[in-house]
């Protein structure tokens, strides 16, 4: 599926045992390339498994990568841009969604750069309990390192003015 600037998508996340896991209503594309999606939204209404919604809060840009096992998400707040990463499958494209699978481990980076790693309770229970191969494990593992590797050199994604930058392009997108 060719996607275009502009065009609305749902997102779909899901568990390693095929289980849905939350569905975003609307993202907006901005751009595609070689090695990502990028996408936009704000007070999107977010649909949990269990049936559960809610809205965003805040204005957000996202990044998911096409080889890389995470994703990568600019959140815009009164305090500056923080960053909210999540260990996943690499994103897929069908005529449904942008859909990838998370692997609960996350990093939650301040608009200082100070980051903590989230969820490690809930990714070793999971792995335990939906066997997650070791090749997965051994890439996650190593991904994490990497995705340190960039909020600490302050690579992009992990640039404030990437996130406004593409920010005012989505919403030169909604004046249209």
């Amino acid at each position: 599926m060719t996607l275009t600037a502009g065009m609305k998508m749902k997102l779909q996340s899901y568990k390693h045992d095929q289980s849905l896991h939350r569905i975003w209503d609307e993202v907006t594309i901005l751009e595609e390339t070689d090695s990502a999606i990028i996408v936009a939204n704000r007070r999107t209404k977010v649909i949990e498994s269990n049936g559960r919604f809610w809205h965003t809060r805040e204005p957000s840009v996202a990044f998911f990568y096409k080889h890389h096992w995470f994703n990568v998400i600019g959140i815009i707040k009164s305090i500056g841009v923080s960053f909210y990463c999540n260990l996943s499958s690499p994103i897929l494209v069908d005529d449904e969604a942008l859909k990838y699978i998370d692997y609960d481990l996350d990093i939650k980076v301040m608009p200082d750069f100070n980051y903590s790693i989230l969820d490690q309770n809930e990714y070793r229970r999971h792995q335990k309990q939906m066997q997650y191969p070791k090749e997965i494990c051994d890439i996650l593992e190593a991904e994490l390192a990497y995705l340190r590797q960039q909020i600490e050199a302050r690579e992009s994604p992990f640039q404030h003015d990437v996130i406004y930058e593409r920010y005012k392009i989505y919403e030169k997108m909604g004046e249209k």
